[in-house]
């Protein structure tokens, strides 16, 4: 039976893990409210909080790097139910008298689990209660844990690991050397929920006050200021403008950079879809010679993510100055230059507002303020920045869920995660920033931001949309980008778009990456004579949330079809590859 319940949260203790907010993430999807602190925070400041129960996350180190970080002194022995994930696991095993060994090689990926024990009742009160004798989990880890500590049962193990999982219910202290929290560990859910359980969590909290929480957040940080939004055509930038439109109404203004990094019609569908949906002002930039212009020669995915996320701010400070002029024209506003009507929603009858030119004047109409600020600058800036985003960035983060504001400034503790790329609107942001960021959507995953998508009111064509990085194209060519590139890249992801559509895989791929290797090249037949051309690969996966990642299993047939549209459609490529990688240990991306 679980323990008496208690309201107090799960403390997720961050060692630097790639999945810390995953974890946190993971406990709210079981109702339970969750934060993050970082793995310095005393003793006494955890139990100051009154903690229903705390998990050790996993982390970039081996519990043998010298001044690695430790448990917090005191936990495993303060009566506090415990869960630790891989290098907490580890933690826990070393510091309570097991062993972890160094070992030749390392475990990542899937991997088998057999359990020590199957078929035990819920009496028992274990984590595994329930579960079949042998399943799939995720692993990353290099060290093992080969010896489990006095009074510890082994619940589980892997060919590679004799220690997989472990616990001492006397303690409530459990640890699984894999990671349940990610989408590819089979029944990683239900393990957590069984630890939640008997740590006597109340299941109380729901992600449906996610929207009110940020419109709030949102209202008392841009105050009586004006807004603008990067935005993109995919899921992310349009859930996140949707929110600010929520909380400013006409005070938010969306700004299109046509880069000319886009996929074959992307501007168009964006003026399709997502104004024809939110009837949202829509200014759109031509940058595409800027963004040529410096990034050519360039070859480092680094500095391209760099060089493009400096870019896209100087045409957002261009859009802003060339907004405020307009506005201060008198395009904007209605006759007494409200702007926007009682609930901060804007727009006339058909929720659209403006005049026959788009911009504005009857009631709740697109520009000015009843302060009369409606030829200002805007101040902020909304971006569609993701918690995957941030995470590979090694960028700050608050507190999950929504926790840390608009501008991911809350949450206690300095970022310990290890840095994989960065990012164009995280790592990639020039120092002289002339806006304050709106991210209403940094510490959210993918999955989550569908949902609040779908509650905004969002068609489906936007929602389940192929997720598409930022940066574009240009980090889908492995080399330099130039016009030609682009255009061959360009022809070839449309064709496998299309096709994947038709087969109805839509719902089944998370991502579809086309990936040209602009600095290769490799010998092929065509019209009985010998080609010289580009090779591409094809990078089909799965996956719920971005951090983890499987290779996707496309039928034979539409990959056929994909390949031979390819190479007969676009003539500069003459071979079509298939990347087979999971996340980890490659990213989605190649750049």
């Amino acid at each position: 039976m679980p323990h008496n319940q208690t309201p107090g949260p799960v403390l997720v203790v961050d060692f630097g893990a790639q999945y810390a907010q995953l974890i946190a993430r993971r406990v709210r999807e079981c109702q339970v409210y969750s934060e993050i602190i970082p793995a310095t925070t005393p003793l006494a400041d955890i139990v100051e909080r009154k903690p229903a129960a705390v998990i050790l996350s996993g982390g970039p180190a081996s519990v043998y790097t010298p001044g690695a970080l430790p448990a917090p002194d005191g936990l495993f022995e303060s009566g506090l139910p415990v869960l630790g994930i891989c290098y907490g696991f580890q933690l826990m095993i070393r510091d309570l008298g097991g062993v972890v060994a160094k070992t030749a090689s390392g475990e990542y990926g899937a991997a088998t689990l057999q359990l020590s024990a199957p078929g035990a009742s819920a009496a028992d009160g274990g984590l595994m209660v329930g579960l079949p004798e042998r399943q799939q989990v995720w692993m990353s880890h290099g060290d093992t844990c080969t010896v489990a500590p006095p009074e510890f049962t082994v619940t589980a193990s892997t060919a590679s690991t004799p220690v997989a999982a472990a616990e001492d219910k006397a303690r409530r202290l459990y640890g699984v050397q894999f990671h349940p929290e990610v989408a590819h560990t089979d029944h990683g859910l239900e393990i957590l929920r069984q630890f939640l359980d008997v740590a006597g969590c109340r299941a109380d909290w729901t992600t449906a006050n996610i929207i009110d929480e940020q419109v709030d957040q949102i209202r008392a940080t841009v105050g009586p200021g004006r807004a603008i939004c990067g935005l993109s055509g995919g899921v992310d930038s349009a859930v996140a403008a949707a929110l600010v439109q929520r909380a400013i109404g006409a005070r938010l203004c969306c700004v299109f950079v046509d880069h000319g990094l886009l996929r074959k019609n992307e501007a168009e569908q964006v003026e399709q879809d997502f104004v024809a949906a939110t009837g949202v002002d829509l200014v759109v930039v031509d940058a595409q010679a800027d963004f040529a212009a410096a990034l050519s020669g360039v070859t480092d995915p680094e500095a391209k993510r760099k060089i493009i996320g400096r870019e896209f701010i100087r045409a957002f400070e261009q859009a802003a100055r060339q907004i405020a002029a307009r506005d201060a024209d008198g395009q904007g506003g209605d006759a007494d230059g409200r702007g926007g009507d009682a609930d901060g929603r804007g727009g006339d009858a058909d929720g659209r507002g403006g005049d026959a030119g788009g911009r504005g004047g009857d009631a709740g109409g697109r520009g000015g303020e009843a302060d009369g600020r409606g030829g200002e600058a805007a101040e902020f800036l909304v971006q569609g920045t993701l918690y995957p985003d941030v995470v590979e960035s090694g960028g700050d983060r608050g507190g999950p869920g929504g926790k840390g504001g608009p501008g991911g400034k809350g949450g206690p503790g300095g970022r310990l995660t290890a840095s994989i790329k960065s990012h164009h609107n995280v790592g990639g942001l020039p120092e002289d920033l002339g806006f304050t960021l709106i991210e209403p959507l940094r510490t959210l995953f993918k999955d989550e931001v569908r949902a609040i998508g779908s509650a905004l009111g969002l068609p489906p064509q936007i929602v389940w949309r192929q997720p598409f990085p930022g940066p574009g194209l240009a980090i889908r060519i492995v080399g330099e980008v130039t016009s030609e590139r682009l255009a061959i890249i360009r022809e070839a992801d449309s064709i496998a778009r299309e096709e994947l559509t038709a087969a109805g895989l839509d719902r089944h791929i998370w991502q579809c990456p086309v990936v040209l290797l602009a600095d290769v090249r490799s010998v092929g037949v065509q019209g009985d004579s010998r080609s010289y051309g580009y090779p591409v690969v094809l990078r089909p996966v799965t996956s719920e949330d971005a951090m983890t990642a499987d290779w996707a299993r496309v039928p034979d047939p539409v990959l056929a079809r994909i390949s031979t549209r390819i190479t007969n459609e676009v003539a500069e490529i003459n071979r079509v590859v298939l990347d087979i990688t999971s996340k980890p240990p490659a990213t989605i991306e190649w750049e």
